[in-house]
Parts: structure tokens; sequence; C-alpha cells
């Protein structure tokens, strides 16, 4: 029979603490058969005493300093057979033994761990708490930068994307400057002149090809009118 025990457990005062306690046995586990004993040698002067005995169902003490706080906590067939000792006191500094026994497989060393009950928790026990929820806080940050990461990402590609967009739309609307819409197109009109030159003094005289309007020359005859009546 192997037993598997911590060597050391240390645990504050008051509270709950398991005490783990695992077997390989060369035999089959027969559950009508196999027995453990769990057993406490204090750290003092005093005598030992048992703390704990399963043997098809458990038997909790009846008396002395574990009555009420030992409880079962192991499964055989897991070849468990742990044990919770409830509100700690510093009377229970000591040496922890777990023995177990399945016929024929009886001979073998009993497990033992040395106990010790402290006012508060170990620098090494404060270091792996302090660890354990640093390192969960920093997976939390890390998660919140990935998650920041990733939508600043996708605002940066839709924001190109629209950029993108923007910028063909005008290119697209372009057209040929030299071709217009006839609807559009500014119409210009040239007046053609007619040049003639006078033989006689060898002037030049512009006529236009568009002939003067008949209003033009009534206001002329109207003007004339007017300064003979005034003579």
């Amino acid at each position: 029979m192997k037993v598997y025990t911590s060597s050391d457990v240390e645990a504050v005062n008051g509270t709950d603490v398991r005490l783990k306690c695992t077997f390989q046995s060369s035999a089959s586990i027969n559950l009508n058969s196999i027995t453990v004993s769990w057993s406490f040698r204090p750290l003092g002067p005093g005598h030992e005493e048992s703390v704990f005995y399963y043997h098809m169902r458990a038997y909790p003490p009846l008396e002395g300093r574990f009555r009420k706080r030992a409880v079962w906590a192991g499964d055989i067939m897991s070849r468990d057979a742990s044990i919770i000792v409830r509100e700690v006191k510093f009377t229970y500094n000591g040496t922890f033994s777990c023995q177990i026994k399945n016929p024929p497989d009886v001979h073998g060393n009993a497990g033992e761990i040395r106990f010790r009950v402290v006012h508060t928790a170990s620098f090494s026990e404060l270091l792996l708490l302090a660890l354990a929820i640093g390192g969960a806080i920093g997976l939390v940050v890390i998660f919140l930068v990935v998650f920041v990461s990733c939508r600043r990402c996708a605002k940066n590609r839709a924001r190109q994307r629209h950029t993108e967009v923007d910028q063909e739309a005008p290119r697209k609307e372009r057209k040929d400057p030299t071709a217009c819409h006839p609807s559009r197109a500014v119409h210009l009109y040239v007046s053609q002149s007619s040049f003639e030159m006078d033989s006689s003094d060898g002037m030049i005289s512009t006529a236009s090809s568009n002939e003067p309007s008949s209003s033009s020359e009534d206001e002329r005859s109207t003007d004339e009118e007017v300064g003979g009546d005034s003579d």
C-alpha cells in the first residue's frame, strides 16, 4: 500500500482545511474490507488520538479535540481518503497521519502531514494570492486592449473605405471638357463685318452685315423734324 499526502500544511486560525490523502493499492478495492484511519500527534507533550475512522461508512470522533470538527471528504473508489478539519485552532499544531489497509494489501507506511496554525497567511501564500489576482487583472486588461484595438481598426477601415468611395464619386462624374450637353452649351454669335475702301479718300469704312432696324431710322427722321420746327 502506497499513501500520498502533503508534507507540510499551513492554515489560518479559524478556517476550514482539507487534509488530502490518496493511495495506491496492489489489490483490487474491496469496499467491505478497506479501512481508513486518521490520527493526530500534538506538537507539544500529549498522547496520540484518533481523528477519523472509515469502514464502509464514516465514523467521526465522539470525543476529544476533533469532535464535530473532522468531516469525511474522500471517495474510496477514486482512491481518495481525504478529510476536512473545520475551524482549526492553535491546539491542532502537530502531525496528522493517514493509514489505509485494503486486505490483503495491509503493509505500507502511513502518510504524515506536519500541520501548523498561524494568525495570518504567510508571505508565500500572500504572494501566491497576489500573483493570482494580478494575473487575473492582467488577463482582463489584455482582453480590453485587444478589444479596443480591434474596434479602432474596424473604425479606421470603415473610414478609409468611405473616403475611397467619396474620392471615386467625383472621378466618375467628370466629363470631357470639350464636349457638353446641348442644353448647357453657350452659343457665341460673331457678327460679321464687311470692310470697304473708299477709293476717293483712301478711308476704310466698316459696314455691318446686320441691317439697321427701322426703329433707328424713325428716330433720326423725328430728330430732323424737331430741328426744323425749332428754326
